[in-house]
């Protein structure tokens, strides 16, 4: 009788549950950091163009300089190329929808309802900034070009896409393409590379020493452009309560069918997609 009671308790402890743990589930990414995330990727593209140019160019990202004309004090520039005929100065843009602007605009829309200002207008600071660290004999060699994601539809002026420009609009994955077909007019119009390897070393030298790595500093100038009387973009608020957005949610909601071309603030977003 024992021997069987023994079993029976043994049959009992052996058909106990094993406890299991839940892994903790990762918390939600807010619009903001889905928005800057795709910015990322679209930068991640572009990076990927810019390493495989060849190894005589020269190229710089996300530098941070002194500008004392900016409303931060600096000027922040997406990408540097140098090259034998030109230095390409270039600003990415994660817009989605159709783009209006033209030369005489200081002001663009997207979706013909939203204001921002004018890439070209943005870009020609970054190169006064630029062009304020090497010799004058330099200065006519900047191009600007201003980069957009495929999921943008140009509604600009054709200029901007002639090859002969000086000012170029470009989708990202043909960022590398544009580079190499404006060197090729350059090479025609010039017989000898206007910046032979001394010069392009010397000029991506002085941009490297002039780019602030200060974690601090560039936090404060992310602070000071996100700030509300700092703002060029008066259309940059929530429709519902009117807070001032910052410009990675207008382009997360601009590309969002869900809030149909209007731009709402993260809590409002949330309350549109219950």
């Amino acid at each position: 009788m024992l021997l069987f009671l023994n079993f029976l308790k043994n049959k009992k402890s052996k058909s106990k549950p094993i406890p299991t743990t839940t892994a903790p589930s990762k918390p939600k990414r807010t619009n903001e950091q889905i928005a800057t995330r795709k910015g990322e990727l679209g930068e991640y593209k572009i990076d990927i163009q810019l390493d495989q140019l060849p190894n005589k160019y020269h190229h710089l990202s996300d530098l941070l300089i002194p500008n004392p004309k900016a409303k931060s004090g600096y000027s922040q520039i997406d990408h540097v190329v140098i090259t034998p005929y030109a230095i390409f100065v270039i600003e990415t843009k994660n817009y989605q929808g159709t783009i209006y602007g033209g030369k005489d605009r200081n002001t663009w829309l997207v979706n013909g309802k939203f204001k921002i200002m004018s890439p070209f207008v943005q870009n020609y600071g970054h190169i006064k900034a630029l062009s304020s660290m090497i010799d004058v004999k330099y200065h006519d060699f900047f191009v600007s070009m201003v980069s957009f994601t495929k999921r943008s539809t140009f509604k600009v002026n054709s200029d901007y896409r002639k090859i002969a420009s000086n000012e170029l609009i470009v989708y990202d994955i043909e960022l590398s393409e544009f580079i190499h077909r404006k060197e090729s007019v350059l090479k025609i119009q010039h017989k000898e590379p206007l910046l032979n390897e001394s010069y392009i070393s010397s000029i991506y030298q002085d941009f490297l020493e002039e780019n602030i790595t200060d974690l601090k500093v560039r936090e404060e100038h992310k602070r000071v452009l996100k700030a509300p009387e700092h703002k060029t973009n008066s259309s940059s608020t929530c429709a519902v309560c009117n807070k001032p957005v910052s410009e990675k949610v207008m382009a997360y909601c601009l590309g969002n069918h869900t809030f149909k071309g209007m731009i709402y603030c993260y809590e409002h977003q949330k309350t549109l997609q219950k």
